[in-house]
């Protein structure tokens, strides 16, 4: 039976010499493995058409007092790269391909993870770290069933179901790579659907803009503290900006009517500010972080936004079922009933894809019925021979501008 634990560098040197020669394999990298020697010498091997087992061939990387452990596990996943055989089409040999993990850290990861986002790679790493390594990660590629993924989905989907569609789609991706590289002849993760999504519509009314407002009053008046955390909320309204755009803004950014971010979720991007949201930015005090919302513990930090404020400001205006992401709803929605084409509302918003914009603007059932009967009497005027009435602005009838009271 092969001797198998996993090795760190602590454990490769605690190993004692037999009177005959034998090979501990490591549980990590299954292909690596130490062999000792009966004289007390040892080095590193590892062995390609297999994933550790007795078969295969076996390669020597070099001795363990010349090679550290990581590096040995580096060179053991190039070699099996270099020597995995794709399965054939009519028997697929489980140990003729390398185990999820191998492929992730050798193949996939070098190719892939470097294009992601600084933020969204740290996702990504998570989801591999607590999910995908942890549970299929040991398995080779063509081990991996849709079976035993539709189980782990389900699993996952039932205290997660938003985590569990981010992993899945983590995992297609891979697989997917793994085909095109022709490790695997399917993406077994194919046929899972994704959890249906709730789609909200929650976006504020004037009358509840109207009740915020004086509720992020009331708690900056009651703790001066909060004042710079009632400016961010102030400014997701009055910018459709996202909370991290705001809060991790740096001072360098701000260009007189205009923001420039160096990065935001579609990467460069230029907000153009209203008179409003420039007197707030024109009153954030001035010091030496380069953050217009400095950490008050730590100013080379950007603010920490608390959550527990929204909670309380929101409770207090009756509006516990509004997200701070509505934020971006209302102005979305304000925007398209002041009149503001939908492809201006995207440039607004930092939309590439105009089609996303519709999905974050939305209006009132009111709203859509004026509309229905205002088309409607112009409709009926042409069919009856009058004369068309001269057309209202739209939002003459939809809503009334937005005004904010601010302080200063």
């Amino acid at each position: 039976m092969p001797r198998r634990q996993r090795l760190t560098e602590a454990s490769v040197a605690r190993l004692q010499a037999e009177s005959a020669e034998y090979t501990v394999w490591d549980t990590h990298t299954p292909a690596l493995g130490v062999r000792l020697r009966a004289s007390g010498g040892r080095s590193y091997v590892c062995l390609t058409g297999t994933d550790g087992g007795a078969r295969g061939r076996r390669h020597t990387l070099g001795p363990t007092t010349q090679l550290t452990l990581a590096a040995a596990r580096r060179a053991c996943l190039r070699l099996q790269i270099a020597h995995c055989q794709p399965p054939s089409a009519d028997s697929v040999d489980d140990h003729e391909c390398m185990t999820l993990r191998e492929f992730v850290e050798t193949a996939w990861a070098p190719a892939f993870l470097d294009q992601y986002k600084p933020s969204t790679r740290k996702g990504v790493r998570a989801a591999l770290r607590r999910e995908l390594l942890a549970v299929f990660g040991s398995t080779p590629l063509a081990r991996i069933s849709p079976n035993a993924i539709h189980q782990w989905f389900d699993r996952y989907s039932a205290s997660a179901p938003g985590g569990a569609n981010h992993a899945l789609k983590l995992l297609r991706a891979i697989l997917r790579y793994a085909c095109r590289r022709g490790y695997l002849h399917e993406d077994h993760t194919a046929g899972i659907r994704l959890n249906p999504g709730a789609r909200s519509t929650r976006f504020l009314s004037r009358d509840e803009l109207g009740r915020l407002h004086l509720a992020l009053d009331a708690c900056e008046q009651e703790h001066p503290s909060r004042a710079a955390q009632a400016d961010i909320i102030r400014l997701l309204l009055l910018t459709g900006c996202r909370r991290g755009e705001i809060v991790n803004l740096r001072r360098d950014e701000v260009e007189g009517p205009t923001l420039r971010l160096r990065d935001s979720k579609t990467g460069p991007k230029v907000v153009y500010l209203n008179k409003a949201a420039q007197r707030i930015l024109a009153q954030q005090p001035l010091g030496p972080s380069p953050y217009v919302f400095p950490s008050p513990i730590d100013p080379a930090k950007p603010r920490h936004f608390e959550l527990p404020l929204w909670y309380r400001v929101r409770r207090r205006a009756g509006l516990e079922d509004v997200r701070l992401h509505d934020c971006r709803h209302t102005f979305a929605s304000q925007a398209l009933l002041q009149g503001a084409p939908v492809p201006v509302v995207a440039r607004l918003l930092g939309h590439r894809d105009a089609a996303m914009t519709l999905r974050y603007a939305h209006v009132r059932d009111p709203d859509v019925e004026a509309a229905a009967e205002r088309v409607g009497a112009a409709i009926h005027r042409l069919l009856s021979g009058a004369a068309p009435a001269q057309p209202a602005p739209a939002t003459a009838q939809a809503s009334e501008p937005l005004s904010y009271h601010l302080p200063g």
